[in-house]
């Protein structure tokens, strides 16, 4: 699968809050980064089984009802697109609701997601799950680079 196509299909396992699905197109020693990640808040996760549990609880914490917008740009490189894209949907635990834009840059080599770095609003996320702490709260695993 070529990197557009992988990463289609990702946004796609998204909304149909297949995690474990979403998570297995990483490589096994793929790399997830957070670069606006809060402190304490992991800036990085190593490996799928990583990603893997960090994304599990996912839809119990934000309900994802739509992709409203997405654009994927090809790159001169051609194992690397920058994925444009925004949500929408409910933050499960408070009914609010959960509209947030995202840009990831991602790296496909043999049809796996080697690298993946996923630019988004922490404090947009926060507001919307109820504050910092519930943030936090909400995913596992990482650690910080």
């Amino acid at each position: 699968m070529r990197p557009r196509e992988l990463v289609e299909y990702a946004l796609n396992l998204l909304l149909a809050k297949n995690m474990s699905a979403f998570a297995g197109l990483w490589a096994e020693d793929g790399v997830l980064e957070f670069p606006f990640a809060s402190p304490g808040y992991p800036s990085r996760l190593d490996g799928r089984a990583a990603i893997h549990e960090y994304l599990r609880d996912y839809p119990a914490v934000v309900d994802i009802r739509a992709i409203t917008r997405q654009q994927i740009h090809e790159t001169v490189d051609p194992a690397v697109v920058i994925a444009e894209f925004a949500v929408a949907g409910v933050a499960v635990h408070t009914g609010r609701p959960y509209r947030l834009s995202y840009i990831a840059v991602v790296t496909v080599r043999d049809g796996e997601i080697r690298h993946y770095r996923d630019y988004w609003s922490p404090l947009a996320a926060a507001e919307a799950l109820g504050g910092v702490d519930e943030l936090m709260a909400a995913f596992a695993g990482g650690r910080d680079a």
